[in-house]
Order: structure tokens, then sequence, then C-alpha cells
């Protein structure tokens, strides 16, 4: 067996749901400390956070191998083929919740983290974790905790690897380079309830926000730019009424969210939005949230090292990507100059049995360990030189 892949199937079978920790972040410690790395448990709330640093000796940059250990719920224990919590191999799958986001990526971290170190005394810069079980929740006391402390003390971070789930059809197909923003809003219409009988005594809030409905879905935000896609709107909740068929309501509720590009801002989003719904008269109040910046790291020297790993193991030309969902990465890049996420295929994550490929755990373990060595064995004038 794999090293990795025992390392997986530790992390695997500890249930931490989030934002429970299980444990995850002591045994990563615990196989970090031999080596040499200084550990430092961080707990907030319910959260526990890891931030562990090995210094190489050498003038160099800072290398950040982040991640989080916490899973989504599992769900219906018996549509499991194999228990979640069981890391049972099968037709050379791995099986369990956080099969592919992300333990396998974290375990992959640390052999990766112990191969490079061990064959060697000394090398440019540091390496360092910063491990979370608050990615998959609020992610109110997880890296965003730990990055405010680590900006306390004065630390500088220059290249950071997110362990996400990113390959799409085969390991190393995608890397993503950045992600979209995320802006949601609970917006209500007023109205005035009354029977549907005298409609002339009432005011229906569905049918006035039907016609800004339309023209709001309609709408085209931006163009997107070389690396980010249109912006979008979408809604994912609308409730009104009283359950009778006789009442029209006197409100309704919409939940949407933007997922927005950096050519557009949450105040320009706003402004634009609101201007619709009042130009068609609507009374209304919006509570907004925003759930994360976009951000984006241009192609140079982190990306090229990691397209360059991949390369290496699988022959494989890696496409960069900002699309999906929202990560830590949003985070870490406010802190950090060079911010990518990699990852295996993101098929079954957060679904029934979800799996990896055993054969792609060796695979996590080249490429980051090609990444690793490629970062901080270079001299730092070849490197700023890319």
């Amino acid at each position: 067996m794999s090293p990795t892949l025992a390392a997986a199937q530790e992390l695997i079978r500890r249930p931490s749901v989030t934002p429970k920790d299980e444990g995850c972040c002591q045994w990563i410690a615990s196989r970090l400390e031999p080596l040499g790395f200084k550990s430092e448990i961080m707990p907030y709330g319910e959260v526990t956070n890891l931030w562990a640093v090995r210094e190489g000796g050498l003038p160099g940059p800072t290398l950040v191998l982040a991640g989080h250990i916490d899973v989504v719920p599992p769900g219906p224990l018996e549509k499991w083929t194999h228990p979640p919590f069981a890391a049972e191999i099968a037709d050379g799958q791995l099986y369990g919740r956080g099969a592919a986001d992300m333990k396998s990526s974290v375990a992959a971290f640390v052999t990766a983290s112990e191969s490079f170190i061990k064959a060697r005394g000394q090398f440019n810069g540091r390496l360092a974790f910063l491990i979370t079980s608050d990615e998959e929740g609020p992610a109110i006391d997880g890296t965003v905790q730990v990055l405010r402390e680590l900006a306390h003390r004065g630390e500088q971070l220059n290249y950071c690897l997110v362990g996400e789930p990113t390959s799409s059809a085969s390991l190393g197909d995608t890397i993503k380079n950045g992600r979209r923003g995320s802006l949601s809003g609970q917006l209500t219409i007023f109205g005035k309830q009354g029977h549907v009988a005298y409609p002339h005594l009432a005011e229906n809030p569905i049918h006035r926000f039907a016609p800004a409905l339309a023209e709001l879905a309609a709408i085209r935000w931006d163009d997107g730019n070389q690396y980010f896609p249109p912006t979008t709107w979408q809604v994912s909740n609308i409730q009104s009424g009283t359950g009778a068929t006789n009442v029209i309501p006197g409100a309704l509720t919409a939940a949407f969210n933007f997922r927005f590009a950096t050519v557009s801002s949450p105040d320009s989003l706003k402004s634009r939005l609101e201007a619709v719904l009042d130009r068609h008269g609507l009374q209304h109040q919006i509570e907004w949230n925003l759930g994360g910046d976009p951000y984006l790291t241009p192609v140079g020297t982190l990306c090229d090292s990691l397209r360059g790993a991949i390369a290496k193991e699988t022959g494989i030309k890696a496409e960069l990507s900002t699309t999906g969902g929202t990560s830590d990465g949003r985070f870490i890049a406010k802190h950090c100059r060079e911010v990518v996420e990699f990852g295996p295929v993101n098929a079954t994550i957060h679904q029934i049995d979800e799996r990896i490929a055993v054969e792609a755990l060796d695979g996590l373990h080249a490429i980051y360990l090609e990444l690793i060595t490629d970062l901080l064995e270079r001299k730092p004038a070849a490197i700023a030189s890319r």
C-alpha cells in the first residue's frame, strides 16, 4: 500500500463532518513534526485549524499547502455502497466521504512533504501547511481567522496551493487560477393582502414582481474577460402566500445570487439591481451577503510550475479555469501573491459513494512533490525571473 493511500484512509476514517475535526489536524501535525515542522493547533469557536511551518534554512519564498479536513454530511447511510467512513477499496476506487473533497489532497500534501524533506537537508524559503475544519461550513472561524493572526504577526506568504478537487475528466486536466465572487440577497417585495375576489382592494406582490423578475433575468451584467465568464444572476427560491387559494399575499420573498467576475463589483451589481426594482415602482428591502470577492492569479511562476509538474507526471496540458463555486482561496488571495487550486477529479464530490481512483493518489503525490521541489529548490533569482 502506498503511503498516500494509507494516509488518505486514515483521514477518511475520521468522521469530521463540519465543523468537527475528529483529531485530523493533530494527526497531520504528528506526521509533520518529525520532519522539523513547528505546528500550532489554532482553535476558534468549534473549529480546529492547523498552521505548520518548516524553515528551509536558505533565503526564498514561502509556499503554503492549504486545505480542509471537514466534510459535508454523508446523507442516508443505507444508500452508500461502502460505508462513508470506512475508507474501503473496491474496483480500484477508494470510497468515503472526503475521498475527493479533499482528504486525499491533504494526504498527498503530507506524503509529498515527507518525500521532499527527507531527501535534502536544506532548501530555499519555507514550506507551510494551513488546514481547517471550517471550509464546508460558514467559513467564519477557519482559514480567515488563521490568516488574520498571520497578518498580525507580519507573515509573508508568496505561493499557495489549495488542494480542491479541480480536475474534470482526468487528473491534471484543470487548474483553478481564480474564482468568481459570490453575492447573495434576500429580497422582500411588499404588497397588500386581500381577498382574491376583490383585487382592487389589494396589491399582489407576485404580479408586481413578475415584470421586474423577467427584466433582471434577461440582463447581461458584464461580458467577463479572458479569465472569467460573464457574471450570472440566479433566483434560488421564491416564497409568498398563506397557503389559502382565496388570499392575495401581502409580501413576497426571493433569494438570489450573483456569481461575478472581476469586471464587476458588489456595489455596481447592487446599484443596477435596485435600479430595476425602483423603475418598476416596487416597495422592497434587500438583505445583502457578500460570500466572497473574486480572485485571480494570472499566468506566472505558480501557474507555470504547476502546469509543468502536471505535464511531467501525466503528459496533460492543464487548462486554467475560474469556474465553479467558492473556496478558501478567496481568503488566501488577500494575503498571498499567487494562489491556485488543484486536486483530483470532482465528479463525485458531495455525492453518495464519493470516491477517488486509487492510482490518482500516487499521481497527486508526484505532482505535489514536483511543484514543491521546483519552487523551493531552484535559486530564488531563477524563480523571480520567470
